[in-house]
């Protein structure tokens, strides 16, 4: 089947917010057989919204909203609905009753302008919202072959409506012709050009089984879709296409799907009874503070100190005033020097160190901005890395934690 989101809001279109549900709900359509053909947004304005379900109307078979379900004058996606479709507003008690049932648990007085919420096209059928007082509906036209779902905003209330109702409903409703599967790659240590060119042959796969090559700060991404009758013809598609990417990249490939370096990192640590102290400059505790996102962290993760003036790396680091002197804050040796300090004054096995100038002030004529020196220093090796990074002072600080983790990673796969 086809379908496509429209996604309401005024702050959509300004930029103001990222339209994260969009991707969340193709993915979700996709993994049930029905392909998401077209995305859109639009403003809070009832005649825009109509001409935009009228068009998606003609070519789509399935046309999910999202936004514009609250209680406010300018949430008007179902008014819109109405107009559209020549169907009536009207009220419903079980709405109503789920909404006063909602602030009674919040223990927040209730608020008569709420029950605007409880109007809705006539013949609509109602999906409870678990988290939230906006209704979530399926209208289904005239014809019988066309649906319209109306979805809340707030990406928490998305999640679960599609999960708990939308979801359970489409798989028992709706006739699709098989689904869709993907596997995601994750790459560091490569550019997206050195990727391209050593699997250029299997991206120029068709379906039923495709692949494509993403970037993202710091790592490339290999994703391979398949599209078959069943779960199990999906994966073996899938797996086929992944024998042979990791034939080819084996070496910086560090994870799937929704792993991500640190949590890589913090599992390799832990696997290997190894213990990790971080000393930081420029990225100003980013590194540290990834790491510690992970669950499970304290049992490799001791220590982490963001020096990020001299004479902070001198009293807590012991980095010689000398060394400084010498080569200079942002440096190789001054970075070794943060990544022993921290070894020894965390008392694990692994110290990294990390010194760089994030910009927009700060460069030299021969040290620019981007400039990121990062140490690491074991029981029995040392490693360093001299990075060149491009962007706002926010972009070189996460490409410096990314290099860092990296270089972690490379140091325990090895």
């Amino acid at each position: 089947m086809k379908a496509e989101i429209i996604s309401v809001g005024t702050e959509l279109i300004l930029g103001h917010v990222v339209n994260t549900n969009a991707s969340y709900i193709s993915r979700s359509m996709a993994e049930i057989g029905i392909d998401i053909l077209y995305h859109s947004a639009v403003g809070d304005n009832e005649e825009r919204i109509s001409d935009s379900l009228h068009r998606a109307l003609k070519r789509s078979d399935i046309i999910i909203t999202t936004g514009g379900l609250g209680p406010t004058v300018d949430d008007i996606t179902l008014a819109a609905i109405a107009k559209t479709i020549n169907r009536k507003l009207v009220f419903n008690k079980a709405i109503a009753e789920k909404i006063k049932d909602y602030f009674r648990k919040k223990h927040i007085p209730f608020i008569k302008a709420s029950f605007r919420q409880a109007y809705i096209p006539e013949g609509s059928l109602w999906l409870k919202n678990a988290v939230g007082t906006a209704p979530s509906l399926i209208i289904q036209c005239e014809d019988g072959q066309k649906f319209i779902v109306c979805l809340p905003g707030p990406p928490r209330e998305v999640t679960t409506i599609l999960e708990n109702e939308l979801i359970p409903y489409f798989k028992k409703h709706i006739k699709t012709q098989g689904l869709i599967k993907s596997r995601l790659i994750k790459l560091i240590g490569l550019s997206e050009v050195s990727v391209d060119s050593k699997i250029k042959d299997i991206l120029k796969l068709e379906r039923p089984t495709t692949v494509g090559i993403y970037t993202n700060p710091g790592e490339v991404h290999i994703k391979i879709t398949a599209k078959a009758g069943n779960e199990k013809e999906c994966g073996e598609n899938i797996k086929k296409i992944e024998k042979v990417v990791r034939k080819r990249l084996s070496k910086f490939i560090y994870g799937v799907d929704n792993e991500n370096l640190e949590g890589v990192v913090v599992d390799l640590l832990i696997k290997s009874k190894n213990t990790l102290g971080i000393a930081e400059s420029c990225t100003g505790g980013l590194v540290t503070h990834r790491i510690t996102n992970i669950s499970g962290s304290s049992n490799c993760f001791k220590m982490g100190i963001v020096a990020y003036g001299n004479d902070a790396k001198i009293a807590h680091l012991g980095v010689s005033r000398a060394l400084i002197t010498r080569y200079g804050t942002v440096s190789k040796p001054v970075a070794i020097a943060m990544a022993k300090g921290i070894k020894k004054a965390a008392n694990t096995k692994i110290g990294i160190g990390i010194t760089g100038i994030a910009g927009p002030t700060g460069a030299t004529k021969t040290k620019p901005v981007g400039l990121v020196h990062i140490a690491l220093v074991s029981d029995k090796k040392k490693m360093s890395k001299k990075c060149f990074f491009l962007g706002k002072r926010e972009d070189t600080k996460f490409l410096a934690s990314q290099a860092a983790l990296e270089l972690i990673w490379m140091h325990l796969k090895k």
